[in-house]
C-alpha cells in the first residue's frame, strides 16, 4: 500500500467540494460544476455522486448559511422572550440577508434559480426555515386554542411567506427590501 507524502495535499472529498463551493458563493462567484471539478481534480460524475447537481449543492450552501444566520439572530436576542423575541429574531434574520452582499448578488444574478431554491419545496431551504420558525414559536409562544386557533406549523409557514415577500420585494415590485416591516408584521401576527 502506498502512502501519501506528508506534504501532499489531502484528497478531495464531499466536504472539500462543499467548502470550496461555499467559499466561491461567499465571494460572489457563480458555482460551476465543471470549474469546481477542475479545481479539485475530480470529474463531474464524482462531484454529482458526492454533492448532487448544482441546485442541490447551492441549496445545501444556502441552508448552511441560513443556519449560521439564524443562530446569530437567536444569540443576539437571548435576553428577550415571547412575541418580542420571535419578531426580533426573524426580523434580524431578514435584515442580515437583505444586507449580505453575496446573498443579494446571487438573488439578482440568478433570480429564477434563487427564488426556486429559496421559496419552494424544490429544495430543503424553505422547509428548514419553516421548521426553525416553528421551533422558535414552540419555545416562545403558548399555542392558541379554540376552533379558530392556528397551529404553529401553519403560522411558521405564514411568517416565512411574509418574510419572503418583504425580502424579495425588489424582484416582485421594485421596492427595496424592508426588514422593519417584517418585524412589525410578525409581532402583530403573534402578540
Amino acid at each position: 500500500m502506498s502512502r501519501r507524502p506528508h506534504d501532499a495535499p489531502p484528497r478531495p472529498n464531499a466536504l472539500s467540494v462543499f467548502n470550496l463551493a461555499r467559499q466561491w458563493f461567499i465571494q460572489g462567484r457563480r458555482i460551476d460544476m465543471g470549474e469546481l471539478g477542475a479545481e479539485l481534480g475530480v470529474s463531474r460524475a464524482t462531484l454529482f455522486r458526492w454533492v448532487g447537481n448544482r441546485d442541490q449543492l447551492t441549496a445545501d450552501i444556502l441552508r448552511d448559511l441560513a443556519t449560521k444566520t439564524f443562530h446569530r439572530a437567536l444569540a443576539t436576542h437571548s435576553d428577550t422572550t415571547g412575541a418580542e423575541r420571535v419578531s426580533a429574531v426573524i426580523g434580524d434574520f431578514v435584515q442580515i440577508l437583505a444586507e449580505t452582499r453575496f446573498f443579494v448578488d446571487f438573488v439578482h444574478r440568478e433570480p429564477e434559480r434563487a427564488l426556486r431554491l429559496l421559496t419552494t419545496k424544490a429544495s430543503p431551504v424553505q422547509g428548514y426555515a419553516i421548521e426553525r420558525v416553528e421551533q422558535l414559536l414552540d419555545e416562545e409562544i403558548t399555542p392558541p386554542s379554540g376552533p379558530q386557533a392556528i397551529r404553529h406549523h401553519d403560522l411558521a409557514y405564514l411568517i416565512i411567506r411574509i418574510c419572503e415577500s418583504l425580502l424579495y420585494t425588489d424582484l416582485i415590485t421594485g421596492e427595496p427590501p424592508n426588514p422593519d416591516i417584517a418585524r412589525q408584521a410578525i409581532y402583530a401576527l403573534i402578540r
